[in-house]
Parts: C-alpha cells; sequence; structure tokens
C-alpha cells in the first residue's frame, strides 16, 4: 500500500484477503479475495448472516487470526509478515475490542476495568485513571466508577467496555454485536453513545450487527457474499 507522507491512508485496508479452513480432504473458502477500506472517523456496519464469514473477517481484520492471501493494513502498516509479537503489539495500541459479552473483570470497579489496559501499555497510575474517569464521565457513568460489575446493569457494563475499548487511543475499532445483549432501547441508547465517541476521538470503526435500525445509522453498510465484502445500499 503506497501513500506518500502527506496523503492521508485507511485505518484499516484489507487487500485480496483470503482465508480458508481445512475440511476432510479439503478446505472451506471463506474469503476469496475481500477488500475493505475504512477511513479515520468513519463507522462502517458489517451486516451479514451467520456462516458467511462475519467472524472470520473481524478475525483477520484484528490480527488474531492470519490470511491465507492478501495482506491487512492497519494505518498503513502490511501485517501478513509481522511476527506474533508485532502483531500483539499493533492489537494493544493501535485496536479496540468490543463484544457481545462485556468481559469485564469481576473483581474490579468499573474505573479499574479501563485503568488496566492502559496500565500494560505502560502509562503512569495517576494519568491512566484520569483519562479513564474523562471517559466513563463522558459516557455518563461519573457515578459509577467505584461500582464493580455486578452492581452495574447490562448497558452501563456496555459502556465500561466500550471505554476499555477506546482508552488506549486506537486506530480502529472492532466490534462484534455490541449491542447484542440488550433490550432495543437500552440497545439505541448505548449505540448513540458509541457513535458519540467514535466521532469524538476520529477512531475508525467497523460494527458488526444483525440490528438493521442500527446500520441504518452508520455511515455505510457492508456484506459478505461469496467470499467478498460487497457494499449495500
Amino acid at each position: 500500500m503506497d501513500a506518500s507522507p502527506h496523503q492521508p491512508v485507511p485505518a484499516l485496508f484489507l487487500s485480496r484477503v483470503e482465508r480458508r479452513y481445512p475440511q476432510g480432504e479439503g478446505s472451506l473458502e471463506i474469503l476469496r479475495g475481500a477488500d475493505l477500506a475504512i477511513w479515520p472517523g468513519e463507522i462502517v456496519a458489517l451486516v451479514a448472516p451467520s456462516g458467511t464469514g462475519k467472524s472470520t473477517l473481524l478475525h483477520v481484520a484484528g490480527l488474531l487470526e492470519r490470511p491465507d492471501g492478501g495482506e491487512v493494513y492497519v494505518g498503513g502498516q502490511p501485517s501478513a509478515r509481522m511476527d506474533d509479537a508485532a502483531r500483539t503489539r499493533i492489537r494493544r495500541e493501535e485496536m479496540g475490542f468490543v463484544y457481545q459479552s462485556h468481559h469485564l473483570l469481576p473483581e474490579f470497579s468499573a474505573l479499574e476495568n479501563v485503568v488496566l489496559p492502559q496500565r500494560i501499555r505502560g502509562l503512569p497510575a495517576g494519568e491512566a485513571r484520569s483519562r479513564a474517569a474523562e471517559l466513563l464521565t463522558f459516557l455518563g457513568l461519573k457515578d459509577r466508577l467505584s461500582h464493580r460489575p455486578a452492581e452495574l446493569s447490562g448497558g452501563e457494563q456496555q459502556r465500561v467496555a466500550i471505554a476499555r475499548a477506546v482508552a488506549n487511543g486506537p486506530r480502529l475499532l472492532l466490534a462484534d454485536e455490541p449491542t447484542g445483549n440488550l433490550d432495543p432501547q437500552t440497545a439505541g441508547r448505548v449505540f448513540g453513545i458509541l457513535v458519540s465517541l467514535v466521532r469524538a476521538s476520529g477512531v475508525a470503526a467497523l460494527i458488526a450487527t444483525h440490528n438493521l435500525d442500527l446500520a441504518a445509522r452508520m455511515d455505510r453498510r457492508v456484506t459478505i457474499q461469496d467470499g467478498l465484502i460487497v457494499q449495500l445500499p
């Protein structure tokens, strides 16, 4: 991927990505030359039925799986030939992940759950706590900083998970059904907060969802057809 120092590059760029899995004596092709570019500040909905490769695409984009062909660029950096340590560093410093289940650490408070990834990256404790408090306050949780996950509602837990995902200032946010476990009203509210945070931070976001109403609120929608990424109207 060639770009001059003054030319913007996508936060995520998939170029001719292939991914297949062994099946019997042959293989099952999931991605067959998939292309996708997501730019800073852009929110893209991935709307795809189960079994079409949605999770595979997210895993490849998040450097959790290596493609069998093609290239995945994160901020213009090619990743296919990176060793595991370099890929882990990119995930830690350049990416944030939000899942359907919040995966918060139950023994830690909301604030501590957001502090932890920053401390792992090497930020001083005071700076990490200040950043965590700022994010949680932005997400409407100013009065819940000391509460543990069991003391929070489902929507509050997911907002903490979102804060944790962006705590290190990632270039790219990958979310897999981030409101899937929430009732429709709470889902809409949490999604609205997520969009506001993405807009405010300038992070690029790829959000997989089955919720067509939420998908319609994003900048554009894509799906997977025959192993290719296809733009939806």
